[in-house]
């Protein structure tokens, strides 16, 4: 069975994107860069909404070729290209870079790969995640926080059915005042 992480840089006050979509106040230092790259090449499939995948295909299929690109960076492109992808839409024709279109319902689908063999998965985006988490499948949260309050946009969590008890596993401090804490769930 594999493991479904969810994870992303969030404010302080628990979002994930400013209004607007504003990821400006996200920008990684190099150390964390470091750390999300590490993360993604453990992953086995990428689980995206639609609105994080257009974000991701908006750029790193040719993120590698960018002036001034880094060697994780780069690395970081490759790996996103050669990794598989599920993308949930109902409102998209077609996707590309090694991932495949899921236009039926979410939760079922999800718990089915959940099931096969294989290494992590990462679902991505906040709708898309949401799901997730009420159907009781994720199994890890990766928060990485960042010291800012944006006061409103997309957050990280959601409404829940109820409780989620976790285990606090790891903690993390990088420069600019960013900390991880990441978490599995109690089962």
């Amino acid at each position: 069975m594999r493991k479904l992480v969810y994870g992303m840089n969030l404010s302080l006050d628990g979002y994930i994107a400013a209004p607007g979509d504003d990821l400006g106040w996200s920008e990684p230092n190099d150390e964390l860069f470091e750390f999300w790259l590490e993360r993604e090449l453990a992953i086995g499939v990428f689980l995206y909404g639609r609105r994080l995948w257009e974000t991701m295909s908006s750029y790193w299929p040719t993120g590698d070729q960018q002036p001034g690109a880094t060697p994780a960076q780069i690395e970081f492109a490759r790996n996103w290209r050669d990794t598989p992808k599920v993308v949930f839409s109902s409102t998209i024709d077609k996707v590309d870079w090694n991932a495949r279109l899921f236009t039926g319902d979410a939760v079922p689908e999800i718990a089915r790969l959940k099931a096969e063999d294989g290494g992590p998965m990462r679902v991505g985006g906040a709708t898309l995640a949401a799901a997730a988490m009420r159907a009781g499948l994720v199994d890890e949260f990766e928060i990485v926080t960042h010291p800012v309050l944006l006061g409103g946009g997309a957050p990280f969590f959601t409404a829940l059915d109820s409780w989620v008890n976790l285990n606090l596993v790891e903690t993390r401090a990088f420069p600019g005042g960013v900390t991880l804490n990441r978490y599995e769930t109690k089962r």
